[in-house]
């Protein structure tokens, strides 16, 4: 990680390699997104078999986890619970699907991976595997 707290595109990379060799292994297919810290787009992959609605909703989770410096589970949740409709936040990217999270260093939220074509569940993990390479 370097001290500005600012995602590299190679750290990006590394983090959808990281992701894509787990997708490998696993013989799942899925979209991956890293975005740096205002939620724009760093690096992406869509792995042969993943289906093309996941291509957005990866980059869009990337978006949220980034700008809203949570996971995007934790985000959905929060809207179903607290009942305000994900559009109260003025842009359509804003997603509640879980698969995007936040890389965080000391506190401060640099930048967020998306990814989306399995559950929502896995797509967390995968995620959260990504997070752990460079966090």
């Amino acid at each position: 990680m370097n001290t500005k707290l600012q995602l590299s595109e190679s750290e990006a990379l590394k983090i959808v390699e990281v992701i894509y060799q787990k997708l490998l292994q696993e013989g799942k297919a899925a979209a991956v997104a890293v975005a740096d810290e205002h939620g724009e787009l760093l690096a992406f992959l869509r792995t042969g078999g993943c289906p093309l609605p996941a291509i957005n909703i990866a980059i869009n989770k990337a978006f949220t986890a980034a700008r809203e410096r949570t996971k995007t589970s934790t985000l959905g949740a929060r809207s179903r619970n607290e009942r305000f409709p994900m559009t109260n936040f003025g842009d359509l990217r804003y997603n509640a699907f879980g698969g995007g999270v936040p890389l965080i260093h000391d506190g401060t939220v640099f930048g967020g991976i998306g990814v989306s074509g399995l559950s929502e569940e896995e797509d967390e993990q995968i995620a959260l595997l990504g997070a752990a390479t460079i966090s």
